[in-house]
């Protein structure tokens, strides 16, 4: 679940990619299944680390809907996540003022609160700008 927790001072809608996501589910194991697809850099990755507390307590549903509803967010470019006892969630968006716009969605907000309250033991957001993007793919 993408959770970003931006507090700095200053952060404050460019097109989104229409990005199409799916995710694989292996008991308590969840991984995107495709890398995310970005426009050249600059731009900015919010990387949310965690750990979960014991249970689902409707954490999957709400993940499923942060994704969604992250899709929507102006300066949106992609997500990937993996979970497997500790979890890692990375999203791209265009700027700093697209990312504290996503912290202010009231679902999001709500969310966060629930992550405190029922999902995590800890997490940790670190919000980082791209600079370089290079990789592989197999044709």
């Amino acid at each position: 679940m993408l959770i970003a927790n931006l507090s700095e001072p200053g952060c404050d809608g460019f097109d989104v990619h229409g990005m199409e996501r799916s995710r694989i589910t292996r008991g308590n194991d969840a991984m995107s299944d495709e890398i995310a697809k970005t426009p050249q850099p600059p731009y900015y990755a919010v990387i949310f680390s965690s750990l979960r507390t014991e249970g689902d307590n409707g954490y999957g549903a709400t993940a499923d809907r942060m994704e969604e509803l992250a899709a929507q967010q102006p300066g949106f470019l992609g997500i990937e996540s993996a979970r497997s006892g500790f979890g890692i969630t990375v999203g791209y968006f265009r700027s700093l003022e697209d990312i504290a716009a996503w912290k202010r969605n009231v679902e999001h907000a709500e969310a966060q609160r629930r992550g405190r309250a029922d999902w995590y033991q800890a997490y940790r957001v670190r919000i980082a700008k791209v600079e370089r993007d290079y990789g592989f793919e197999r044709e």
